[in-house]
């Protein structure tokens, strides 16, 4: 008796170890496209030998004519694979950064949601070619070596856990798994409009880059994601380690500034990062990171170092302390949790 189709056989080999690596029941977040249609159709025929329960949650944006009725169309579809339960959510888009990344924002807050009702792990349908265009983003952007170090396949956030079991998956292959199972797919209007860059990526960058350098150019980008990525969590658990030592050392909430400034300076940072983030400062970036590191590296007497959200950080006495938010004149301290 002969198998699957061979596109539909490495969607299915994709999803299966994450399912049976868990109890917990699984809720793919499907557009109606075909990365998201074959994903679904993999996890509902895995789902039922590995015990798991799998569901289906598509959002409605409101951004393009007819979107309600293609939403709920995919709950249908969805229905007819068997996942159960199919959720249907409507958002609201508006903020800042254009409308893509204000429909994401609202996307994964309603997937979130989702997530805290359900106390399902969300199946996300990025592919590797995702992950390809993501790693160009953030060399492009000069973003630092986490957004070169791509997605990764599962991640604890906001309460909700993200699942993306076709990092290592071709793009072409979820398409092609699709046709040999019938299965219908919405091309989005979005995907080919030259305005976003994520497009101009995919249908000009790639494609100039895979015909200069002789192919391959989108498995060796996962590939240096991949290898990044295992350097970065090496490093960032060492600078936990150093930073409950530091922690232990000093006198109250505050960080020594003497052994900090015998770290090498990725640690260092990481350091002061988890530092401020434990704090509860927000939107902290490189620049002050690196602005509150000369209070360390460069010390000569120099004022408080302002920061996201009305905090400051000062040296008193060989301590790096953490001023709260409110009057200047307060007596140094943590910020409020």
């Amino acid at each position: 008796m002969s198998g699957p189709p061979r596109a539909v056989a490495v969607l299915r080999h994709a999803v299966r170890a994450g399912l049976r690596g868990s109890d917990r029941p699984v809720l793919v977040a499907c557009s109606g496209g075909a990365d998201s249609v074959a994903l679904a159709a993999a996890l509902a025929f895995e789902g039922r030998s590995a015990g798991v329960r799998v569901g289906g949650v598509t959002v409605d944006h409101g951004l393009q004519p007819g979107s309600p009725g293609r939403a709920h169309g995919t709950a249908e579809l969805l229905a007819g694979l068997g996942l159960e339960p199919v959720l249907v959510r409507a958002v609201e888009v508006t903020g800042d950064g254009g409308p893509e990344a204000a429909a994401r924002t609202a996307r994964y807050a309603a997937l979130a949601e989702v997530a805290a009702g359900t106390g399902a792990r969300i199946a996300l349908a990025h592919t590797l070619d995702d992950q390809a265009e993501t790693v160009l983003l953030g060399l492009g952007r000069g973003s630092g070596p986490r957004s070169i170090a791509g997605m990764v396949p599962e991640r604890a956030d906001d309460g909700a856990t993200w699942w993306r079991p076709l990092l290592g998956v071709r793009r072409e292959t979820t398409r092609r798994a699709c046709a040999d199972q019938g299965l219908p797919v919405w091309d989005d209007p979005w995907n080919t409009d030259p305005a976003y860059t994520r497009v101009r990526l995919r249908t000009e960058v790639l494609p100039l880059l895979e015909e200069v350098l002789g192919g391959g150019v989108a498995p060796a980008l996962a590939r240096t994601a991949e290898l990044l990525r295992e350097d970065l969590d090496a490093l960032d658990g060492l600078a936990a380690a150093e930073l409950t030592r530091l922690a232990g050392e000093a006198d109250g909430d505050g960080l020594p500034a003497r052994p900090l400034q015998a770290l090498p300076a990725a640690l260092r940072r990481r350091v002061l990062r988890g530092w401020l983030r434990g704090a509860g400062v927000p939107d902290l970036q490189a620049v002050h990171l690196r602005a509150v590191e000369t209070l360390v590296t460069r010390w000569r007497g120099q004022g408080p170092v302002d920061l996201p959200g009305g905090a400051a950080v000062l040296r008193a006495s060989g301590t790096l302390l953490l001023r709260p938010p409110g009057p200047r004149g307060g007596t140094p301290g943590p910020v409020p949790r």
